[in-house]
């Protein structure tokens, strides 16, 4: 399959844009929420958990957020927007969800984990079955058949 089949593919059910809604929308809210409220969920938080250079990376996490989940909503480049998104949710749960291993237990970080791992797995979904029919990529970019390498 060549690259611009699988990037456009718009062959899914129509109903993948259920988990696009869900998962677009996790997203997009966190990051505008990265800026509405930075001592608690942006720089601070980041700074708090021991991100090296919060200033920078908070801010840039929460524009990542932003424009991956508006594309995720929409189904434009889907499969290619989900990918900052599985880095992002896999280093927040690597920085936030794992040390509470130690001091909360598996259930009590499996509570807490529970939004991660459902934005972890429907982002990699996401990336295995692309937009589905209801996107931006059918829309533009037509079937599959009509899009040339």
């Amino acid at each position: 399959m060549r690259w611009r089949n699988w990037l456009f593919d718009g062959t899914a059910q129509a109903s993948v844009i259920l988990v696009r809604l869900l998962v677009g929308w996790v997203f997009f809210s966190e990051g505008v929420q990265k800026f509405l409220f930075p001592a608690a969920l942006g720089v601070g938080r980041f700074a708090k958990i021991g991100i090296p250079a919060p200033h920078f990376f908070a801010p840039f996490v929460g524009v990542v957020e932003i424009v991956c989940g508006l594309l995720v909503i929409v189904g434009f480049l889907t499969r290619l927007a989900a990918i900052p998104l599985v880095i992002d949710i896999s280093v927040a749960i690597a920085t936030t969800k794992i040390p509470m291993l130690a001091k909360d237990g598996f259930w009590g970080t499996m509570h807490e984990a529970r939004t991660d791992l459902c934005m972890l797995l429907g982002s990699l979904f996401l990336i295995a079955v692309g937009s589905g029919r209801l996107s931006l990529d059918t829309t533009v970019h037509g079937s599959n058949e009509s899009i040339e390498a």
